[in-house]
């Protein structure tokens, strides 16, 4: 599945801004606070925050594993984006937009347009 369906929607939430960091990821964030992180140069390889609730029983599913250096704030790697259907993949990362979204200041959300 090609990425470029969830970069759109990533782009298309309140307050999201994007940078290419580590010389090889598309970073989406708000507010500051990272949610979603696509591997360049295909954004085939997709990390982004998680509930922790739900973290635990995400990476016992085949192709997701504890993203590197960022699991223990509760975030998970896909192989690839087409390791879960696409509907969930765009609900997971409009929940990691809202987590990290959630961190903000009542002010700085409403300087975002973020209810």
């Amino acid at each position: 599945m090609n990425p470029d369906r969830f970069i759109l929607l990533c782009r298309s939430l309140p307050g999201v801004t994007e940078d290419v960091k580590w010389d090889n990821d598309l970073v989406f964030s708000v507010g500051g606070k990272m949610f979603a992180v696509f591997q360049l140069p295909e954004g085939q390889r997709l990390s982004f925050k998680v509930d922790p609730d739900a973290f635990g029983l995400l990476v016992q599913q085949p192709g997701i594993t504890p993203a590197p250096y960022l699991a223990k704030a509760s975030w998970v790697s896909l192989e690839t984006c087409a390791t879960l259907p696409a509907d969930v993949v765009e609900d997971l990362l409009e929940t990691s937009h809202s987590l990290a979204a959630a961190k903000l200041s009542k002010k700085r959300r409403a300087e975002l347009g973020i209810s």
